[in-house]
């Protein structure tokens, strides 16, 4: 039923994780549909390769950050 409804209405996606400041990873509240911003902005579906891929980002984006506040 829940398909159905974003089927007809579209998906309804809420930030489920936040990688980088400008990428973040979405899942409909509806069916559960995962879906990422890609390197242009757009939302790609999630993909085990775009999971590793975020995971990385977000390691390097932590590491920096932390390089950065201890710096200042």
């Amino acid at each position: 039923m829940k398909k159905v409804f974003c089927n007809l209405f579209g998906h309804h996606y809420s930030v489920s994780k936040k990688v980088t400041l400008h990428i973040k990873e979405y899942k409909c509240i509806h069916c559960g549909k995962e879906v990422t911003t890609d390197v242009s902005g757009n939302l790609s579906t999630l993909t085990p390769e775009l999971q590793d891929i975020n995971k990385t980002l977000e390691t390097i984006y932590q590491k920096r950050h932390r390089a950065a506040e201890h710096a200042a």
